[in-house]
């Protein structure tokens, strides 16, 4: 693959040239790398629009990312807000739409340095939530930025608990209005992007009062600021909240709201409505309230987290094979860190990982897609297993991207310590993952609930089918394995058996977790005291069933791909080094009722090993496969030439702190010095 956009020539010889440790993994393809990537943008036509758009964005210099590691928090909100209002000129002249593959490639292409992401998480909660005129009469006005909206659900004092959500839409049935207000502290909406300087209007998540009564949480637009002049409006006080730990390109807001008024036609209604005499009626169940964000969050994985983990992996494992150190025999010359084997123990698996995620969050959007109009159309059966599905998934995903890129930065040695790695960043936005759009053991725990809850059913019908169940938990009704059948190494690289495994082990932990919860309740305690004596119990089923439901989505992805061999037998040893690490890193679970022995496990651990050995030969390639591009990675130690060290001290040069004089040394460091002259 020699893309020209990989080429990002700063003047230098070194720049024009491939390192040659990096160019011999590429010099026999055992695979065609070309046909994988396909595959992962879901089409060859995909391909071909995503490099056409990256090609337009990394040809502009409005879009350069090589000062970003260098600027302040106020600087990098500057810049990505002018990258969005040029992106949107560039849109405009070229005919793309805000909804566009385009516009999703090109914040690939950027890393998502740009302004008014919330903006976006607006829209897609008024096409979920908002009724058809609502949606006629707003859509227009984001699509022209005629405003800019936010999304304002989480408080300072309350987060993924929805119902515990303190601000208040009081329905006025003389004005027709609802009255929106901050009654503590506590409810001040905190966290909300774009809000701290940017948004003009926002979706307040707020607890309805109408004729007397809490009616629960339902979305309402609120304005916050002047289309005049962009200060506050009256009863709205609202700013940014300060530092993070990343995301400086984002205003981070609060916002307190008193007695703010807004019309009637503002709350979102497509599954609710208050009338105009205050009369509530509710068109859909509690959990339509939470569509929104289950749509936000499907998306989320497969656009912003997954990608965080396969680009710590194309860093990592590009600079493994340029960093020597050591060597495996006294008598050889250093070697290449990815040949030692504990690197590749804390590299390979984390590769696996990135494409079975990659392939479970496809599977589960695909999900989404299959359900979104119906569900907007009021048919809710599809939504309860979607909401587990989605808040489970984003719990596993984010939980193991944060450890695997954690692992990727740790791997590269003090060079992954450095922001002109790439690698810090990573981190740090993954890290953000692990709480936004959900804390992951309340999530893990509504997945739980979920699981428990349609067992205790099944349990309940006599002859319960697979039919009875929601599909994803069909394997409930499967006959009963008691031990693994595995004989030897080798039979534990077969997707039917290690597939089987899991299933095995999520099904007796759901078991597990009923029956307990059931023991508790017989002893007098009620649901809700059972279930809080459980939930450590329960946090292990769920994490269990997001890790068969992973192996068995990989493994149906290979299915898909019998017709390509050198493809499918690549991926194939990737989806086994995936499933086997993960009994490895679980193995209490696979031991515990003598599912698998000690002896087996060992097996296990053999045929892993061996892995490690064959998909380090790919390991390259496989990192190529992702087809990012050196400005999307921004990484001294990932580019595609693989020449680390010399982009390393190239970049270095560019910090101001090497170009400006030493504000320490006049007023410190010079008097200091001087000092001990009279001594000398």
């Amino acid at each position: 693959m020699d893309n020209p956009v990989y080429r990002v020539s700063l003047g230098d010889t070194w720049s024009r040239r491939v390192h040659p440790d990096i160019a011999s993994e590429r010099l026999i393809q055992s695979f065609n790398v070309e046909q994988l990537t396909n595959i992962l943008d879901g089409g060859a036509q995909n391909t071909a629009l995503r490099r056409k758009v990256e090609s337009i964005i990394h040809s502009d210099p409005e879009f350069s990312v090589k000062d970003n590691y260098f600027m302040t928090q106020n600087e990098r909100y500057v810049a990505a807000v002018r990258k969005k209002f040029h992106l949107q000129i560039i849109a405009k002249h070229l005919g793309w739409s805000e909804n566009s593959p385009e516009f999703y490639y090109a914040y690939r292409a950027l890393s998502g340095e740009l302004a008014l992401a919330l903006h976006t998480v607006f829209l897609k909660s008024l096409q979920s939530l908002g009724s058809e005129e609502q949606i006629a009469k707003w859509t227009p006005l984001c699509n022209e930025f005629q405003i800019i909206a936010s999304y304002a659900q989480t408080e300072l004092g309350h987060g993924t608990n929805l119902r515990g959500l303190e601000t208040e839409a009081t329905y006025d049935a003389a004005t027709q209005e609802f009255v929106v207000h901050s009654p503590t502290l506590t409810a001040t909406k905190w966290w909300p992007g774009d809000m701290g300087r940017s948004a003009t209007h926002t979706l307040v998540q707020a607890q309805l009062i109408c004729s007397g009564a809490r009616q629960g949480m339902h979305a309402f637009i609120v304005p916050i600021r002047s289309l005049q002049d962009h200060t506050p409006l009256p009863g709205v006080t609202v700013g940014d909240i300060g530092p993070k730990m990343d995301y400086d390109h984002t205003d981070h807001g609060f916002l307190r709201l008193d007695h703010v008024r807004i019309p009637r036609e503002n709350m979102l209604s497509r599954f609710a409505q208050v009338l105009p005499d205050g009369t509530y009626v509710k068109l859909g169940t509690l959990q339509t309230n939470y569509f929104s964000m289950v749509v936000v969050r499907v998306e989320l994985l497969l656009g912003e987290i997954v990608p965080l983990l396969q680009k710590a992996c194309v860093i990592a494992i590009r600079y493994s094979v340029i960093r020597r150190q050591s060597s495996i025999r006294p008598s050889d010359p250093e070697a290449k860190i990815l040949d030692y084997q504990t690197q590749q123990q804390k590299l390979l698996p984390q590769l696996a990982t990135a494409y079975a995620f990659h392939f479970l969050a496809s599977n589960l959007l695909e999900f989404l897609h299959s359900s979104y109009d119906a569900i907007r159309n009021k048919d809710f059966r599809r939504l309860p297993e979607l909401h587990a599905l989605s808040a489970g998934f984003k719990a596993m995903i984010s939980d193991l991207c944060l450890q695997g890129s954690e692992l990727c930065r740790r791997a590269c040695g003090g060079h992954g310590y450095s922001k002109l790695s790439g690698l810090p960043s990573l981190v740090t936005r993954v890290t953000a993952s692990c709480t936004y759009e959900g804390d992951n053991t309340v999530l893990y725990l509504q997945m739980a609930r979920f699981l428990v809850k349609n067992y205790l059913q099944a349990q309940a019908i006599p002859g319960s089918t697979p039919n009875s169940l929601p599909p994803s938990l069909a394997y409930l009704t499967a006959p009963y394995l008691a031990r693994c059948p595995a004989q030897k190494a080798a039979d534990f690289l077969h997707p039917k058996l290690y597939t089987t495994a899991w299933e095995h082990v999520a099904a007796r932990l759901i078991k597990d977790s009923a029956q307990h919860l059931e023991t508790l309740m017989q002893s007098g305690a009620d649901w809700d005291e059972a279930w809080n004596q459980t939930t450590v119990i329960h946090l292990q089923t769920a994490k269990a069933h997001c890790y068969y439901t992973s192996v068995k989505s990989f493994t149906g992805t290979l299915e898909k791909l019998e017709n390509k061999p050198e493809v499918w037998q690549v991926l194939n040893r990737l989806c086994d080094l995936y499933a086997l690490h993960s009994i490895l890193t679980n193995a209490t679970d696979f031991l515990h009722d003598g599912f698998l022995s000690g002896t087996q496990v060992d097996a296990v651990r053999t045929s892993y090993l061996e892995l490690l050995h064959l998909v380090r030969k790919d390991a390259i390639l496989l990192t190529d496969a992702f087809d990012f591009t050196d400005p999307s990675l921004n990484s001294a130690l990932g580019c595609y030439d693989g020449n680390v060290y010399e982009r390393l001290f190239h970049w270095a040069q560019k910090s101001p702190t090497n170009t400006q004089g030493n504000p320490a040394y006049e007023k410190y460091l010079r008097p200091l010095l001087q000092s001990w002259k009279s001594k000398l």
